[in-house]
């Protein structure tokens, strides 16, 4: 132990006790699976125990001391009548602190350390903590004041006693303090941030520390738990699937037999067959036992509701205890023999066959998925690390640039007009299944498509999709604007890994653009600016510098064409003006997007149009239709026909 850490530490954190207590236990009582609520030290002082703590055995004669950090475990069995006290108490350090010294608190962080010695002046000891005891119970405002400066003098003579018998505190073993935490709590809604929170710990911390130890992530194993309850529950009671689901901290039957699937390769309802059947078979006569697996049901109907299965491959049989006493007589006549070993043949195969396929259940169960852990505004979130089956409400060109074929998507999706340019077989864009054309996507058929990953786009629909299958957020709009499309690309490149892939693409689509500016040099001249609106029958939006859609991002910052004060002064995306007003917000070169054509051309016959400067030098550009054009979207395959759009508008206009 580094002492001038912990004493830097024990001198810049906020102290508070939380509890005394002095505890008599009787011969043979027992305190079991208790997990420490706060930093702790128990001082037993008379009798004799066997101890627990972190999982570590003590052996205990009268004066022994411990120290346990929060969410230890602790157990306690009195082999003769024992006495000793228990002194909670929390540790806060102010932000400062935490940040010059958080090598400490995330390696030898004293108020978690674990560490267990017998003192060489334990009376020293034990007259503090008597006296603590006695200030406490008091609970008067002069007790409070006392109990604080006790319980320093207790650690100062502590730390102390600990230096000079060379006493070497244990590291807090966060990851059994998690796991200990999870056998504890897996009956309520967990998540990474509530776990870390318990610990205090950052999520980050303990999801290193969680993978190293136990090569899985806390959520992976959270899961696994409620699993392995789950399986124990199917297998002893009749218990429906809703009922199972509330008592192992899933929020209803569909979550938990998606969860089940995840895990142990097979649906709950096949699962409980199975065990009924192996029960079964336990009970029956030595003699009978081999033709057990004969009794299996036909499975006429898979696991996914409404899907027929025809078995090709022959009847299967459904033999009960008459037939079963027949063939044993038909067994006694010579005239059966052949058929009786045809018969034993057949059910020795379909036995081995049942026995092959439980083997490979068994493998699917214990082989474990491997996850990543994807931060969204919603907190952390475990995903496939290489998912199969990905649906999405957005992003379907981001999606297919990085090499991924989404299961389903939105209508819109499989409507955009770079799908013709893309190259994408036919073929591959036929097997993506269309959604719907609203938001949510179309909660129905997303369950028959089976997602191991969907990606949503809004906040209110995203409690939906969870309960469909493992969901990550990424906003595409946030109030009124937008991230910028190369990051929301290197978003989705993250969520399945693929940043190289992203990072490609980005450079070599820069390079496209620096071109690009190349060509449109001279055509924006010093000191002129631009202007991008839409125009509706009722209202103009002006397009912000930052944050807008329809081609803002690529006339703004990919081409650097310079924006008014108004556009750049925006707090959101875009602004919703009357006509009026327009020519305040108008620069000399406009971009105006083609809502309708009725609506475009009314605009630019009316009056207040024709008195702009752009009217007037003819520096205005009319782009997009609002129904299939490359400005609708901005992935990769739309950013690259609105560049080439926007270029050859300006040329065009510029030999003129």
């Amino acid at each position: 132990m580094n002492l001038n850490d912990h004493l830097f530490m024990w001198n810049h954190a906020f102290i508070q006790v939380m509890d005394i207590r002095h505890v008599t236990m009787n011969d043979g009582e027992k305190l079991q699976a208790y997990l420490l609520p706060a930093s702790a030290f128990l001082y037993t002082v008379r009798g004799h125990a066997k101890v627990r703590l972190n999982h570590q055995h003590y052996d205990v004669n009268r004066f022994y001391l411990f120290h346990g950090g929060k969410g230890m475990l602790l157990h306690i069995e009195a082999v003769e009548e024992l006495l000793y006290y228990l002194i909670l108490y929390k540790a806060t350090l102010s932000l400062p602190y935490r940040r010059d010294q958080e090598h400490v608190l995330e390696g030898e962080n004293p108020f978690q350390s674990h560490y267990a010695f017998s003192p060489r002046y334990p009376l020293t000891l034990f007259d503090k903590v008597e006296r603590l005891d006695k200030e406490w119970k008091e609970a008067s405002e002069w007790g409070k004041m006392q109990v604080r400066s006790i319980f320093y003098q207790f650690v100062c003579e502590l730390l102390w006693q600990v230096e000079q018998q060379g006493i070497r505190p244990v590291h807090a073993n966060l990851a059994a303090i998690a796991t200990d935490y999870i056998h504890e709590h897996y009956r309520e809604p967990l998540t990474l941030d509530s776990i870390a929170e318990w610990i205090e710990c950052s999520t980050g911390h303990l999801s290193r520390l969680f993978k190293s130890k136990m090569k899985k992530s806390p959520i992976y194993y959270l899961g696994q738990v409620r699993v392995d309850r789950t399986a124990e529950l199917l297998a002893t009671t009749d218990a429906t699937l809703q009922e199972i689901a509330e008592r192992v901290g899933l929020s209803d039957a569909h979550s938990l037999s998606r969860t089940f699937k995840k895990y142990r390769g097979i649906s709950p309802a096949r699962y409980r067959k199975m065990q009924v059947h192996l029960q079964h078979d336990q009970k029956l006569p030595y003699s009978m036992q081999g033709f057990a697996v004969l009794q299996r049901n036909s499975n006429l109907y898979t696991d996914i509701e409404n899907h027929y299965q025809y078995k090709s491959r022959g009847e299967i049989f459904m033999l009960n205890k008459n037939k079963v006493a027949i063939m044993t007589v038909l067994m006694c006549l010579s005239l059966m023999l052949s058929a009786c070993s045809s018969l034993a043949q057949t059910t020795s195969s379909r036995s081995s066959q049942a026995s092959e396929q439980q083997t490979t259940e068994d493998k699917q169960a214990a082989a474990e998925v491997k996850t990543r852990t994807v931060s969204t505004p919603r907190g952390d979130v475990e995903v496939p690390l290489e998912p199969k089956r990905v649906a999405a409400d957005q992003y379907m060109g981001y999606l297919l640039k990085l090499g991924i074929i989404p299961v389903g998507v939105r209508t819109l999706m499989l409507n955009e007009s770079w799908i013709k340019q893309s190259g994408i077989p036919e073929e591959t864009l036929k097997g993506i299944a269309d959604l719907g054309d609203k938001f949510p996507m179309n909660l129905e058929k997303l369950v028959d498509l089976q997602p191991d990953l969907i990606i949503g786009s809004v906040a209110e629909h995203i409690d939906q999709y969870e309960k469909i299958g493992t969901t990550v957020f990424l906003p595409y709009w946030v109030e009124l604007s937008t991230a910028g499309p190369l990051d929301k690309f290197r978003s989705i490149s993250e969520i399945f890994g693929k940043q190289e892939e992203a990072e490609k693409w980005i450079a070599e689509y820069q390079t496209k653009v620096e071109k690009a500016r190349k060509q449109i040099k001279g055509v924006i001249k010093p000191g002129e600016t631009v202007s991008v609106v839409q125009i509706s029958e009722k209202a103009v939006f002006v397009l912000a510098a930052k944050g807008g859609n329809y081609g803002s991002t690529t006339i703004y910052e990919m081409l650097k064409l310079p924006p008014t004060k108004n556009a750049l002064e925006m707090k959101e995306g875009f602004e919703s003006i009357s006509l009026e007003a327009l020519p305040e917000y108008l620069g000399d070169h406009v971009f105006i997007y083609n809502s309708s054509k009725e609506v475009t051309e009314g605009f630019l016959n009316s009056a207040i149009w024709k008195t702009t400067k752009a009217a007037k030098k003819g520096q205005f550009y009319i782009y997009g239709n609002m129904y299939n054009d490359e400005f609708l979207m901005e992935d990769p395959y739309s950013l690259e026909l609105q560049l080439s759009t926007i270029v050859d508008l300006l040329l065009s206009k510029h030999k003129k």
